[in-house]
């Protein structure tokens, strides 16, 4: 891959596998890369951030201790041009949904980080 390119997910599954890469090694802009530009998060307190620009926002504040991430990246389940996808982790799993992008590629629309916990 040449530098200063990303990697972007070919298949839904991808993307729980580069978020968990890249938010370990604390990069908050490749972690912001994985949202389509109108993505919705939910955080923990019960809020929900809309659009990259506030989703930055929550990963800056997340990421800044250089936390370490791992879990169970899980097969995908399609529909279409739609994916849940989802990863468990020690205490918890995570639930998205990815759209296919016109390019082929995925990128998520909805985040919720942790439903279980």
């Amino acid at each position: 891959m040449e530098p200063g390119r990303r990697e972007h997910a070919g298949e839904p599954e991808d993307l729980g596998r580069m978020f968990l890469e890249r938010a370990s090694a604390g990069d908050v802009d490749g972690v912001v890369a994985l949202y389509e530009p109108t993505a919705v998060l939910a955080s923990p307190a019960g809020q929900v951030s809309t659009g990259v620009a506030a989703i930055r926002n929550v990963y800056e504040e997340l990421l800044a201790d250089k936390p370490q991430f791992s879990g169970d990246v899980r097969p995908a389940l399609h529909h279409g041009d739609l994916a849940l996808t989802s990863t468990r982790f020690q205490g918890g799993a995570t639930s998205e949904i990815a759209r296919r992008q016109d390019d082929g590629t995925w990128l998520w629309i909805v985040d919720q980080p942790n439903v279980v916990g």
